[in-house]
């Protein structure tokens, strides 16, 4: 079961900023390396640098990144609070004072004041490391996912594949148009087995880790229907897109002989 997803991002922004809204893109997992959602029209980036920004799955952290080009005080956009005064701070209109880093500076100022996402020193530490090898760690990230896509897509036991770096994939022209440089590594498959070859697969994996987490160096195996989704019916899972035969998968850097080779005999044992 394969959901549509609408990925054009300008024509999403075009609604967005008709109706005076701006529009949020959620980049973790094509990260800055792989898509610039601000070149095609987005107005606030947010990420979960937990993921392929820290790369390493040993800290927790998120980011917001405001482009500045956002008129919230135009009277075509809807009202918003940054450019209405703020009591909190003396009647002090955001927008206005600060200009194009005025959500920035609120969501500094008031949220994290009223709920304290601080990150800590470590957490900040390994985060700016782990972004220092972003562009090698996506390559390689990007490389291994393509080759092991197109394993599973020739596999008997293996019903489909969905990941935007096959031809067949009906996401292929989009990826190559907005994700030039590949269409990240987290993606799923399905099997043709039900909710027992699921579980078989994920426990004779070796090298691929059973872990509910994405954008890891390591390789990353989940079987959402005996784990993340396992108190929702059967027919929310189907919604969910994470019905019994479906598994998904983070390609992490090892060699991907290894990753191709683990997932075959474990595919043999079901």
């Amino acid at each position: 079961y394969q959901r549509r997803v609408h990925g054009d991002v300008p024509k999403i922004a075009a609604i967005a900023h008709e109706a005076g809204i701006p529009l949020i893109v959620d980049n973790t997992i094509a990260t800055p390396y792989l898509f610039r959602p601000f070149e095609w029209g987005a107005d606030l980036i947010v990420h979960s640098t937990t993921k392929f920004l820290a790369g390493h799955g040993n800290s927790l952290g998120g980011a917001i990144v405001e482009s500045g080009k956002f008129d919230y005080a135009s009277p075509k956009n809807r009202s918003f609070s940054l450019a209405q005064p703020e009591p909190a701070y003396h009647g002090m209109n955001f927008y206005e004072t600060f200009g194009d880093f005025a959500f920035t500076t609120k969501a500094h100022a008031v949220a994290m004041r009223d709920f304290g996402p601080a990150l800590s020193p470590m957490n900040a530490f390994l985060t700016i490391t782990g972004i220092e090898t972003l562009p090698l760690r996506m390559e390689r990230h990007v490389l291994n996912a393509q080759k092991v896509a197109e394993f599973l897509d020739q596999h008997p036991k293996v019903k489909w594949v969905s990941y935007a770096g096959l031809p067949k994939s009906q996401y292929h022209e989009m990826a190559k148009k907005f994700l030039p440089k590949g269409p990240g590594s987290v993606f799923t498959f399905g099997l043709n087995g039900g909710f027992e070859d699921g579980v078989k697969l994920v426990e004779h994996v070796q090298v691929w880790s059973h872990l509910a987490n994405v954008g890891d160096t390591r390789s990353l195996i989940l079987h959402p229907a005996s784990t993340t989704h396992r108190q929702l019916t059967d027919e929310q899972r189907q919604a969910a897109g994470a019905d019994s035969s479906v598994i998904r998968l983070s390609v992490g850097i090892e060699n991907w002989e290894d990753l191709v080779g683990d997932l075959g005999r474990a595919l043999d044992q079901i």
